[in-house]
């Protein structure tokens, strides 16, 4: 079996970007992060590191990394709608959610091997749902939150797939149209109970 991370190691793995995964530390503790299948080296300049999705899930794990941490350790989530206390709109946010929309778009261009940004990358297969709230809210769609209605994207038992539910018709289609563009596959059913209208989304492999 694979060591468990050294407490250096496992500080490394705490300082990565919380979206592209990218790695900074000595070399030889990020060798030893690449031995032990929790980082990649890239083989295109500047050769930097990144988490691999066993390092992801190490880093998700770790406890003293909150759930929820937008509002209060200004470490950026994309808005899955619905929080209890959603950061703010304004012009800092725009640059956050803009800033980290570029870096996904970076992760994908250096993760795939054609170098192509219009499908979605390991990192999004595994935070299905942040990968999708972060192609909606990234395109300006507004998330549901406080006195205010918007998209929500949740979790839903399928494997690669998210619900995404919108207060009217009109931006569920719209919500549809942007994650596609940005590489999803989406598809508008009704829950049989209620007969509330969503879109099951997955991220497109090609």
């Amino acid at each position: 079996m694979t060591r468990p991370p050294t407490a250096a190691q496992r500080r490394v793995i705490e300082a990565a970007d919380p979206v592209t995964g990218r790695l900074r530390g000595t070399e030889s503790q990020l060798a030893a992060l690449v031995r032990q299948g929790l980082a990649f080296r890239h083989p295109r300049p500047p050769h930097d590191h990144f988490l691999t999705p066993a390092g992801h899930r190490i880093r998700e794990a770790v406890p003293e990394v909150p759930a929820e941490p937008v509002a209060h350790t200004g470490v950026f989530a994309a808005r899955v709608g619905g929080e209890e206390e959603p950061p703010g709109s304004g012009p800092a946010r725009l640059r956050e959610v803009h800033s980290a929309w570029q870096g996904l778009l970076e992760l994908r261009r250096m993760t795939s091997a054609d170098g192509a940004v219009d499908r979605p990358c390991g990192w999004e297969r595994a935070h299905l749902v942040r990968a999708a709230a972060l192609a909606l809210e990234a395109a300006g769609h507004r998330p549901a939150g406080g006195d205010e209605d918007g998209y929500r994207v949740r979790a839903t038992p399928q494997p690669e797939a998210v619900a995404v539910y919108a207060p009217d018709p009109s931006t569920l289609t719209a919500c549809a149209a942007t994650l596609e563009r940005a590489g999803w596959q989406a598809g508008e059913y009704s829950e049989p109970r209620t007969g509330v209208r969503y879109l099951l989304a997955s991220p497109r492999r090609v």
